[in-house]
């Protein structure tokens, strides 16, 4: 008999690439296809849907590539975990961008091979997706990273020592998921001013006008200046806190050198979305000591980049990132030090993006990371 294989996605406005997907995992037997409801969408994108679970399921199922497709009953990122305990496939294939630890260990603890597929247009086509196609092949505002001195732009943490925050401006080349640490709470705020793109302003301007919109008069939570500053300005930058919630100082490398080094050794893995009612201002150690020693680890990193010292910048992300876990213990558990561990003969340092407890897993490496995504970094002037 045909091996059976499995697959499951959003499948939204249905293209070209999602075709060349189906066409790739039906090589290994017969394609069965789970497809994301509309709740699961709206919950991990922040968005609804253009085309309803129905009609997606329509056109799956229209598609000679496959065998049969069904609405995943569950929600999350593991939707589909019922459907793939009753088919039994013999494999589950993934994009490099749709590959997830959690994905890994239940195919495991199944027997089913998980099979991590590049993207790559059929003959002649262009490069699909549905981020591009949402909005008519335009490019679409940014997000962003913190690669060090994360917490430091709230004052109840620069209060004990000043510091800087650094963070790197993406392209949006993939629909990174809703509370994983990408900054999408204020990027969706920055969607209510500027729908599509950035306007043509100083970037430190557009930071600043995001920064108070979301940040209103009479907020309890003031949300950091971090997140803004990465969205708004492109390249690498250092932003410096002293007691305030807007920085001091901000600096920005634009070396199309330094930008490229940091692409090759930075990759992200996708865990799960932080989970609803985590509290990370349980048990902190917000102190003099630690802040100073998270400040003084995002300095070495921002030297060690600037040097191109791959071993200078692993050992003082580490440092940095240990800093804000001393400070805030709850943004680690159990699950996530078991995926941290099982990186380490890879991966040179680590980091989870954002606040913790879930999100994405940032790793620096010196080679290429196998099922891990790459990013890419935004650069001046490229209409984002």
């Amino acid at each position: 008999m045909k091996k059976k294989v499995f697959v499951s996605g959003c499948y939204d406005l249905l293209h070209s690439g999602h075709v060349a997907f189906f066409k790739e995992a039906s090589t290994y037997g017969d394609l069965y296809v789970g497809i994301g409801s509309d709740k699961t969408v709206e919950e991990l994108k922040g968005r609804l849907t253009i085309n309803s679970e129905l009609e997606r399921l329509y056109m799956v199922k229209a598609i000679r590539y496959v065998t049969d497709a069904f609405i995943n009953s569950g929600n999350g990122i593991m939707d589909f975990e019922e459907q793939l305990k009753a088919l039994q496939p013999d494999c589950f294939v993934v994009n490099e961008d749709g590959y997830s630890p959690k994905k890994k260990e239940l195919c495991k603890e199944l027997g089913i091979e998980l099979v991590v597929l590049n993207r790559i247009p059929s003959s002649g086509l262009p490069e699909r997706s549905t981020t591009s196609l949402r909005n008519g092949n335009k490019s679409q505002l940014p997000y962003r990273i913190d690669l060090a001195g994360t917490w430091i732009d709230q004052v109840y943490v620069s209060k004990y020592a000043p510091g800087w925050a650094i963070t790197l401006s993406l392209e949006p080349i993939i629909e990174y998921n809703e509370r994983c640490g990408m900054s999408t709470s204020t990027r969706n705020a920055a969607k209510k001013i500027w729908p599509y793109t950035l306007p043509l302003e100083k970037p430190e301007k557009l930071a600043e006008i995001l920064f108070r919109y979301e940040n209103k008069p009479g907020n309890e939570f003031v949300s950091g200046a971090q997140d803004a500053i990465g969205i708004c300005m492109p390249g690498l930058v250092r932003h410096y806190y002293d007691n305030d919630y807007w920085p001091k100082k901000i600096e920005s490398i634009h070396t199309e050198e330094i930008l490229c080094w940091l692409e090759e050794h930075l990759y992200m893995v996708l865990l799960w979305p932080r989970k609803q009612g985590l509290e990370l201002m349980h048990n902190t150690e917000i102190n003099k000591t630690n802040v100073t020693q998270l400040a003084m680890a995002s300095e070495a990193v921002w030297n060690a980049i600037l040097a191109k010292d791959l071993q200078a910048f692993a050992s003082a992300f580490l440092k940095s990132f240990k800093a804000q876990t001393t400070m805030f213990p709850e943004m680690l558990n159990n699950e996530i030090n078991e995926v941290i561990a099982s990186y380490k003969n890879e991966a040179l340092a680590w980091k989870l993006a954002g606040a913790g407890g879930g999100g994405y897993l940032i790793l620096v490496s010196e080679k290429p990371i196998k099922d891990a995504i790459k990013i890419k970094i935004r650069r001046k002037n490229t209409g984002i």
